[in-house]
């Protein structure tokens, strides 16, 4: 065939892969702002994750109540020894989402503001000969191309792609060289129908933190309350560690051995940023594909938002000038806002999860009205409070005490 017979290929300013929270949040500002935004998603693929929202992302990206399934005004911290300690939210809720509903709803959101959405698995990304970006799909959901019963490849033109396809991208492995070497934590959990006879000690409106060395010896098990369903999962970067034998003995000690299974989602998690997220010239990464969870916590909802955001605004700005630095730029943008948070929980991770008497002397640290009140500050706005400095003394010489045993457990 002549170059003058071949097919000609559909033109996009930006190909979003990836329709997560980052993704849709990426093409849905993309679109509102005029461009042309192709967003490609798997389907048949949902994250799993507690669905706790702060009240910032609430804010900052209109999320209606309709898509909270449930409201979380307290956390419950549980240590090795089954010591319980209660921290309400005072004056407000942490928002409770069904990722198989939110994200999907996101995705409709991106559709009506004028994204074009397509379902298929991402496949290569080569040059024409102009130089433009060809990105190359399999239609179809996730498991009919597993299955090999879909083999229709379309090929589109992008002058701009934001890889959005989670952690081990596909993406970032075709564009950005050492994305591979990205550390993971793997996380399973099973979502259940909450019982009409709820079990003793669960509360609808409590999110309850396990820390214990035989729920996940480098992180926590979770039993997260979503309404008329519940969460209950763990992780571990401990490959020889059995995340659905955690899970099985986290339901039967919360007396959930015999609730309803509505289903069942693992999937590697990200432990830091990427050390880069662009490849210099038309792509950018976002989300868990940059590797923006929050060490310690595993929050990525947010901090996927908030990069899917910073994402479309680089995309922007290199589709108006030509300019890579733009892409470039999103990662230093996203560092400077959120990197010391990152850092703060790395550190606390590295250190707090190390065996059970660090686990139980931190569960004793949130007692701490001071370090509650921050810790809380800190989640719901996503940024250090330094407006109380005597707060901060207070609780650094706590942490002093209790990292030299000198303090009462």
């Amino acid at each position: 065939m002549s170059a003058s017979q071949a097919p000609v290929m559909a033109q996009y300013d930006v190909v979003v892969v990836g329709g997560g929270p980052a993704g849709a949040t990426a093409a849905d500002d993309l679109a509102r702002a005029g461009m042309s935004v192709l967003l490609l998603d798997r389907a048949g693929r949902i994250k799993p994750c507690g669905g706790a929202i702060p009240p910032r992302l609430i804010r900052d990206f209109q999320i209606p109540e309709s898509q909270l399934v449930a409201h979380a005004t307290c956390a419950r911290m549980v240590s090795p020894s089954n010591v319980q300690v209660d921290i309400p939210i005072e004056g407000g809720f942490v928002g409770m989402v069904d990722r198989d509903k939110f994200d999907e709803w996101l995705r409709v959101r991106a559709a009506e503001h004028g994204a074009t959405r397509a379902t298929g698995v991402f496949s290569e990304l080569t040059r024409d000969t102009d130089g433009t970006s060809i990105l190359a799909f399999t239609q179809g959901t996730q498991h009919e191309v597993a299955s090999e019963s879909c083999d229709d490849v379309i090929r589109v033109r992008a002058r701009c792609v934001i890889g959005a396809d989670g952690a081990k991208s596909k993406v970032a492995r075709a564009a950005i060289p050492g994305s591979e070497q990205t550390p993971f934590v793997f996380a399973y959990h099973e979502v259940l129908k909450t019982p009409e006879q709820l079990p003793a000690g669960y509360e609808a409106s409590r999110c309850d933190v396990i820390y214990r060395g035989t729920v996940s010896p480098d992180f926590y098990g979770w039993i997260f309350p979503h309404g008329d369903a519940l969460s209950i999962g763990t992780g571990s970067a401990n490959k020889g560690f059995s995340l659905r034998d955690s899970v099985a003995h986290m339901r039967k000690e919360a007396g959930l051995e015999n609730a309803e299974t509505i289903r069942k989602e693992g999937a590697p998690i990200p432990l830091k940023p990427l050390k880069r997220w662009d490849n210099g010239r038309d792509v950018v990464l976002a989300g868990d594909a940059a590797g923006v969870v929050a060490p310690a916590s595993g929050e990525g909802i947010y901090y996927a938002m908030a990069c899917g955001r910073m994402a479309a605004e680089g995309a922007l700005l290199f589709l108006k000038t030509g300019q890579p630095k733009h892409l470039a730029a999103v990662r230093k943008r996203f560092l400077a806002e959120h990197g010391r948070v990152f850092w703060v929980l790395g550190m606390m991770q590295k250190f707090w999860y190390a065996n059970d008497k660090r686990r139980e002397r931190f569960v004793s640290i949130c007692r701490d009205k001071d370090v509650q009140q921050l810790t809380f500050d800190a989640y719901m706005n996503k940024r250090l409070v330094r407006s109380r400095p005597l707060a901060h003394v207070r609780i650094f010489f706590k942490d002093l005490f209790h990292l030299l045993g000198l303090a009462r457990v």
